[in-house]
């Protein structure tokens, strides 16, 4: 519930009951968050036109960000045939490969308060199909975040560091960079969907080609790699040195995010599993930056600056992971109460690139001798981030 609602001039805090009841009267069963929007256009001092382009970037940022990863909850596995247990073997692997998507662990199905859950995977199926050779189940969202948060399980929400992945196949054939509109590019578009992740690739024109080779990519030192990485919008960079040999595929890869790497190798048969085997591996080490396991998570106050209606839809997608609620609107302040550990709630905020505030240690008063006296420092102090 917005506890707080904003006012010209100076955008001022004011109680929301006065303020928004006009408005609930006039836009009857509108959720909460849509008022904001509503009231953040109505008070506006710009022009109609302004205003109706206002709100359809707000609307299209809303919907870019409320789902990064399409089909979050819906699994594709590989079926012999129709047969019930070639169908129940398919679907214990889809339930598998869910739970795996979600928490990025893959042993947390054999979690004791999922038993129930192994043995009858079908109670959150809101349906299924086949697809050729393949066994398409359509998971519940709610019935399945319910079931693992029951067992104590904390989810990895659809809000996720796009990944953009420089690919480089070697075979005797020669080397090639993938980009996005050849046809090895479906590969590694399914490998990423089947793991949870948002893949972008690139272009691989002329120039990335001659960019495009085992050294550069896998340099220590990304420079290069993020310099050609400019054009694109992406959170996270990943570089695969894929090579043929004649007992299938093996690949090298890096990962980097921010300024953290992570790396490793894997082999596969072919050059699906290849890159199903990569992504898998990218989701394990990805996952524990924005999953917050039992009990870590605490009740904390966050004050993000900068805020305008579009930033405004975009931020209330982020934090919907973490039961955030608006407190406060003062201007372009927005004040939330989240529950989530301050490393996790970092690494989300750094998706939407927003810089934390470090305010300056005041100084300790001093002593009688003209030494420092150590004081105890609150620890519900806001954390703070701006635009």
């Amino acid at each position: 519930m917005v506890q707080k609602a904003i006012q010209k001039p100076g955008l001022r805090h004011v109680n929301s009951s006065s303020h928004f009841r006009g408005v609930r009267t006039a836009l009857p069963g509108c959720r909460d968050d849509l008022l904001l929007m509503h009231y953040f256009l109505r008070e506006s001092a710009m022009r109609p036109f302004i205003v109706l382009l206002s709100l359809c970037l707000s609307l299209l940022s809303l919907a870019a960000v409320a789902a990064p990863v399409a089909g979050l909850y819906q699994v594709r596995e590989v079926v012999a045939d129709q047969q019930p247990e070639n169908r129940e073997a398919a679907m214990q692997q889809a339930l598998q490969t869910l739970v795996q998507r979600l928490t990025g662990d893959a042993r947390t199905l054999q979690n004791p308060a999922l038993e129930g859950l192994r043995k009858d995977p079908q109670q959150i199926v809101s349906q299924f199909s086949f697809d050729g050779d393949a066994l398409v189940v359509e998971f519940d969202p709610a019935s399945t975040d319910r079931q693992l948060r029951q067992a104590g399980l904390a989810l990895w929400g659809a809000n996720r560091p796009a990944v953009l992945t420089w690919w480089l196949n070697e075979s005797p054939e020669g080397s090639q960079l993938v980009g996005e509109s050849q046809a090895t590019s479906a590969l590694l578009n399914s490998a990423a969907q089947h793991r949870g992740l948002p893949l972008r690739l690139p272009l691989a024109d002329l120039g990335e080609q001659l960019l495009a080779s085992g050294e550069k990519l896998l340099a220590s030192d990304p420079q290069a790699l993020r310099e050609a990485s400019e054009r694109y919008a992406a959170d996270a960079l990943l570089a695969v040195q894929a090579k043929e040999g004649a007992d299938g595929w093996q690949a090298t890869w890096r990962l980097w995010l921010g300024d953290e790497r992570e790396q490793g190798q894997v082999k596969a048969a072919d050059q699906a599993a290849l890159a199903d085997a990569v992504m898998l591996a990218v989701n394990e080490r990805l996952a524990p930056r924005f999953v917050v396991r039992p009990g870590a998570a605490q009740s904390l106050t966050l004050v993000v600056e900068g805020a305008d209606l579009q930033r405004y839809a975009s931020l209330e997608q982020l934090l919907e992971p973490f039961a955030a609620r608006l407190l406060t609107v003062d201007g372009q302040t927005l004040s939330y109460q989240v529950s989530a550990s301050p490393e996790q709630l970092r690494a989300q905020l750094a998706l939407a690139h927003l810089q934390e505030v470090t305010e300056p240690s005041p100084e300790l008063p001093q002593a009688e001798d003209g030494a420092q006296v150590p004081q105890v420092m609150p620890r519900n102090d806001p954390l703070r981030f701006r635009w």
